[in-house]
């Protein structure tokens, strides 16, 4: 069973991996491909494509030009480890064993804008293009254009490689976008969940995003690899809500009182 998140937009280059067992992306040529586009925008033509502020559209433009592989722990560091934010909160892969970085190697996915398809340990260097960028390329007008296919092809192929044929969807709606789920061979199963706020449960952003990677994290260490396990899921005061769910959307929902 294969689960997918997306990346996150802050990054953290300054700390140092805990593991030396890294990969390299699989997709560096299509990589290389988009670089060589963004690197003929100037800094107010980045701050433009992607609606951030002279400052970032700068750093930005500077990661770009200094992009070059090949990677190694002296200019890359793991994805899944590079990668900050709410759903990193929740999946700590700083803290992962060695045969849970393993597992997570073949049962995990992280969707990019710019790697594409990357494994928890495959090395990335600094970067910001998420997957709604409209970036003209020779594929079409953004990014879906060109990367849906490979990344459906890849996707595919790992779900198969997992040992069953269901995927875990834990990305956002951007990302999972960017994947023609109609070529996938596997059921897709989408985790929603909610926390209690003023008596009823919503989907609450923050909390929902850190759930995503607690989910993730607790999928590598217990190896869970089949659908019905994940009802078991109860970290950090979630619970399964059996008459919330239907067909291949499971519900996990929190009390206000269980919130820590």
């Amino acid at each position: 069973m294969l689960s997918v998140i997306s990346p996150a937009k802050t990054l953290d280059f300054e700390t140092p991996s805990t593991t030396h067992h890294v990969t390299q992306p699989d997709f560096l040529t299509e990589s290389q491909g988009l670089i060589d586009i963004l690197r003929e925008y100037s800094p107010q033509q980045i701050s433009e494509l992607m609606g951030i502020s002279d400052k970032l559209a700068g750093l930005n433009a500077a990661r770009f030009a200094e992009w070059e592989p090949p990677f190694s722990l002296d200019n890359a560091k793991p994805a899944a480890q590079a990668f900050q934010g709410d759903v990193y909160t929740g999946l700590e892969a700083d803290t992962f064993s060695k045969t849970e970085n393993h597992f997570a190697q073949t049962h995990l996915r992280i969707l990019s804008g710019l790697y594409g398809l990357l494994r928890p340990l495959d090395l990335i260097q600094a970067y910001r293009l998420e997957m709604g960028t409209k970036l003209a390329n020779n594929a079409g007008k953004d990014l879906y254009a060109y990367w849906k296919p490979t990344l459906t092809k890849a996707l595919d192929e790992a779900i198969a490689a997992s040992g069953s044929k269901e995927l875990v969807n834990l990305a956002s709606n951007e990302y999972f976008k960017a994947v023609d789920t109609k070529k996938l061979d596997a059921r897709i199963i989408t985790p929603v969940f909610k926390d209690e706020k003023n008596g009823s449960f919503k989907i609450i952003s923050f909390y929902a995003k850190k759930a995503r990677g607690l989910m993730s994290a607790w999928i590598i260490r217990e190896q869970v690899n089949t659908p019905e396990a994940l009802q078991d899921f109860n970290v950090a005061g979630y619970r399964f809500d059996a008459a919330a769910s239907e067909n291949n959307t499971l519900v996990f929902t929190r009390r206000e009182a269980d919130r820590s």
